[in-house]
């Protein structure tokens, strides 16, 4: 079977987990601080804070901003985006996306905008930044703030300028991304205030971590100046990250070299589109997405199955898109997202990873194109 994704994680990485363990240390320690500092250094901007996850890094940035009221974001994304927003307290707006990218639709976003509206979620899909020139501009036209949820694409670049660093980032480490820790995620800003409060909010409320209250005299004094929560990356997960940081433009750049052998095998087919990585982008292809021409629902997921069968481990991202998720279909009054629709209709996500084999990739190559003369 041709995995749809795997974890390009080997003898460094269980090398410095060893590390951890045997120092005796395993909650919040000198690896967080050690990554959080690399990984500022690699986005561009001043401060990363380590997190639990790129949901919470969510929560805790709009919280961080007081956004309460409502914010723009696509549907097409996976549903912990919205949920974030919710659990900060706010309300999502979902606008459209182009056909071409998967990414927010700039020219539909200020019909979006209302008297209530606070921010702008742009959600860079699949490895691809969004237009974040534009939407900063949109942004400063109307006095918005701006949160970048950059989960899928570490290392993109949109004129040379990284995810995350236009603005507020948010990253995940789940298994399928391009590092990957297990579960983790990291905030980046170049807000002071913003640093300072989301590490807060991120232990309890404590403005000092475990690890920085052992150099005091009085160890064991904690004051929670806000009320927070237990978000906490830990220490294991902390220095998995500083070793895949280090690799990460190798395996991104094996990923772009997969991307193209795909690219140069299934440009000629008739019945499929392929992902178009736009001018002054770097695409990072965290997934490799693409759309089958004049499709359905069914007519794809037919596809999906023969694939499958021909042990091709094929998916969909995103299916059903979060306005048609119950929650959200049963809450909120949503406008019409065809082009949002039409993806979560004909899209097909091929296998991709930093360590998967051109053997590999070929063997996809050709069943695909064995498969698609059968529907």
């Amino acid at each position: 079977m041709v995995k749809l994704c795997l974890p390009d994680v080997g003898k460094e990485e269980i090398e410095k987990v060893i590390e951890v363990i045997n120092s005796k240390w395993l909650a919040h320690g000198n690896y967080n601080k050690e990554f959080e500092e690399k990984f500022a250094r690699y986005i561009g901007v001043k401060h990363a804070v380590t997190l639990n996850s790129c949901t919470s890094a969510i929560q805790l940035a709009l919280e961080s901003q007081k956004i309460i009221k409502e914010v723009i974001l696509p549907s097409f994304t996976f549903v912990a985006s919205a949920n974030a927003i919710i659990k900060a307290g706010a309300k999502p707006v979902f606008v459209d996306v182009e056909y071409e990218t998967g990414n927010l639709d700039t020219e539909k976003i200020e019909d979006a905008i209302t008297n209530d509206t606070q921010a702008i979620m742009p959600v860079h899909y699949a490895g691809q930044v969004c237009n974040m020139k534009r939407i900063m501009e949109i942004a400063e036209d109307h006095d918005l703030l701006v949160i970048e949820d950059s989960a899928e694409t570490i290392g993109g670049t949109h004129y040379g300028k990284q995810a995350g660093s236009f603005s507020t980032g948010c990253f995940s480490f789940f298994p399928t991304k391009n590092i990957a820790i297990g579960e983790g995620g990291i905030l980046s800003t170049n807000n002071d205030e913003i640093a300072k409060t989301v590490k807060a909010l991120s232990a309890h409320g404590i403005s000092k971590h475990t690890l920085e209250r052992e150099k005091q005299d009085r160890n064991w004094y904690r004051d929670a100046y806000i009320p927070g929560y237990n978000y906490r990356m830990p220490h294991l997960s902390a220095a998995i990250g500083i070793v895949q940081l280090a690799k990460l433009e190798e395996m991104n750049e094996k990923r772009r070299k997969i991307a193209e052998l795909y690219r140069e095998e299934l440009n000629s087919l008739d019945k499929i589109d392929l992902p178009v990585e736009k001018e002054n982008n770097k695409h990072v292809y965290q997934m490799y997405v693409i759309k089958l021409k004049d499709s359905n629902a069914e007519k794809r997921d037919q596809l999906i199955t023969r694939l499958r069968e021909k042990d091709i481990e094929a998916s969909v991202h995103f299916s059903p898109p979060i306005h048609l998720q119950t929650y959200y279909k049963n809450r909120f009054n949503h406008r019409k997202l065809p082009i949002t629709e039409r993806l979560a209709d004909c899209s097909i996500t091929l296998p991709m990873y930093s360590s998967m084999s051109e053997e590999d990739a070929i063997k996809v190559v050709e069943v695909l194109k064995y498969s698609l003369k059968e529907i």
